[in-house]
């Protein structure tokens, strides 16, 4: 049996909510790169306006622990205008039971 517990706490999710503007998934995604995190798939849309954004991410090769990459993107939420928040994926799935 292949054990997945190890892998499954190197992932997160991350949500983007917002009005819609250009550079968004930019510089989301500068601040995973400069932090080594792999995006492992992304999904996004528009909604009469409303961007949305959800990120899986592994952090198993991340340069930096789990709440240093939190509080990077928490700071670029002001500049652009939406909310961000990241979850580890087990706490996610355990919040809405996926």
């Amino acid at each position: 049996m292949l054990d997945t517990s190890s892998s499954q706490t190197e992932h997160a999710i991350i949500s983007v909510l917002g009005g819609d503007r250009p550079g968004i998934v930019a510089a989301v995604s500068t601040v995973l790169a400069e932090h080594k995190v792999n995006i492992l798939d992304i999904s996004q849309t528009i909604l009469q306006g409303t961007f949305t954004m959800t990120m899986l991410v592994d952090l198993e090769s991340a340069d930096s622990d789990f709440a240093c990459i939190q509080d990077a993107l928490t700071k670029l939420e002001s500049s652009l205008g939406v909310q961000i928040s990241m979850q580890r994926e087990d706490v996610f799935k355990f919040m809405y039971r996926l």
